[in-house]
């Protein structure tokens, strides 16, 4: 596990903001083209007609499109070791060691931040981020 100064989580952003932007658009799109599937799977649930088969495979090569999208910057966010915490809101958290007691603890970024301002213990979650610095 790579460990990150807040210096260094704050300097890791310039890569890793345009990978969680990437990341929270391919989540809502394959959110939407999913909900335009399970449209489709009523309509054929009820009795399929009037189905058109190229529709249906447009938007399953939509959702593979966009589930490759996410594979892909999960893969290079966790190579700039990156934690990501939610796809849909751009939460990720960078592990780092408490300077008072080395303990691990993870600096927290929400995209739409404009800096890794926050820290929390590695139970405590979201809920239990607290104003950097230390």
């Amino acid at each position: 596990m790579q460990f990150f100064t807040e210096e260094e989580a704050n300097a890791a952003l310039e890569a890793v903001r345009p990978l969680a932007e990437r990341l929270v658009a391919a989540r809502r799109r394959l959110a939407h083209v999913s909900e335009r599937l399970e449209r489709v799977r009523g309509h054929v649930a009820g009795n399929g007609g009037g189905l058109d088969p190229e529709r249906v495979r447009g938007l399953h090569e939509q959702a593979a499109e966009a589930a490759g999208d996410i594979a892909a910057v999960i893969s290079e966010l966790e190579l700039l070791g990156v934690q990501i915490k939610d796809l849909d809101r751009g939460l990720m958290d960078f592990p780092a060691r408490h300077p008072t007691n080395d303990e691990t603890v993870l600096l927290c970024w929400e995209l739409g931040e404009e800096q890794v301002g926050y820290w929390h213990g590695v139970e405590e979650g979201f809920a239990g981020r607290k104003p950097l610095p230390f």
